[in-house]
């Protein structure tokens, strides 16, 4: 049988044509699967994360109140304080955290004659778990708990606030905020707080009269549809409301103002109460609330410099 002929050329020819063809179908296949991959995944990222809070640091709790303040909400009997004595009270008291990044609070005291004083602090950055939810939305449904449990009115007449209302609350499965943090302040979130926004789990550091409460006097300045009455408040940060408690116990009278606010992820408790060992007089809500609230505006505007 004849052999056929081997022209170099043609092989040549047929091989590059090959390559050119392996060449071209890899280069497609990889281009549209990369180009493919890249924006859907983008895209899937970009609307499961939800947006980051503000805040991702916390400050000094202690150094927060001004001097000035701190000597209109802690006054004595109208004689000056020694240096010493002044240093102590104003200075503060902080709480115990783990993670100053996430928790921080201070506390002050000052007894008087006339009764004693007390005022204390906790700020709290709150940090969604959950992709689909932003730390701005886990902080505002821990801020409407806290303004539930404290049974706000809306307008005064005594019904609950409507923002405070969970088919408002945003929406996403709230995630376990107790996670990075622990101390002697009550880390956990959503559990250190009572019906008046105070701390109750290990609050055990706070310089109150021991007594346990019993019936509450008739207070009419605050009853409902009075301007003093627990309620929303307007102009201070994302969200607040003030709450004001009058108690009686077996060795005095107490009013305890709280007001909580939130800003960005960041939610600020803040509690001054005064109490007095003769029960015919009664702490004036007025003054108290005026107090508390002038701080609050003045934490607020520190916390967005």
């Amino acid at each position: 049988m004849p052999r056929k002929s081997f022209v170099p050329g043609a092989a040549l020819l047929v091989t590059a044509a090959l390559a050119a063809g392996l060449t071209g179908c890899s280069s497609g296949s990889t281009t549209g699967t990369g180009s493919s991959d890249g924006k859907g995944g983008d895209t899937t990222a970009a609307s499961q994360s939800a947006q980051p809070g503000r805040y991702q640091t916390l400050p000094e709790a202690c150094g927060l109140p001004s001097r000035s303040t701190l000597r209109d909400m802690l006054p004595g009997d109208g004689q000056p304080l020694p240096p010493a004595d002044a240093q102590k009270i104003y200075a503060g008291r902080a709480d115990v955290t783990y993670d100053t990044d996430r928790r921080v609070g201070c506390q002050w005291t000052r007894e008087t004659t006339e009764g004693t004083r007390h005022l204390t602090l906790d700020i709290q950055r709150v940090v969604s778990y959950n992709a689909a939810v932003s730390d701005d939305d886990r902080a505002q449904q821990i801020y409407l708990g806290k303004e539930q449990a404290a049974k706000i009115p809306s307008d005064g007449s005594g019904s609950p606030s409507a923002s405070a209302s969970p088919k408002d609350q945003p929406k996403g499965k709230p995630t376990d905020q107790s996670k990075p943090t622990a101390g002697a302040t009550g880390q956990g979130d959503g559990k250190d707080a009572d019906a008046g926004g105070k701390k109750t789990d290990g609050d055990a550091t706070k310089a109150t009269p021991s007594a346990s409460p019993s019936e509450t006097p008739s207070d009419p300045a605050t009853g409902p549809g009075s301007p003093l009455a627990p309620r929303v408040l307007d102009g201070l940060g994302d969200a607040a409301f003030l709450n004001d408690q009058l108690i009686t116990t077996d060795s005095g009278v107490h009013r305890d103002i709280t007001v909580v606010f939130r800003t960005s992820n960041v939610i600020v408790t803040l509690t001054y109460d005064q109490w007095s060992t003769d029960k015919t007089q009664l702490p004036e809500s007025q003054e108290l609330q005026d107090k508390a609230r002038s701080l609050a505006g003045e934490l607020a505007d520190s916390l967005s410099e």
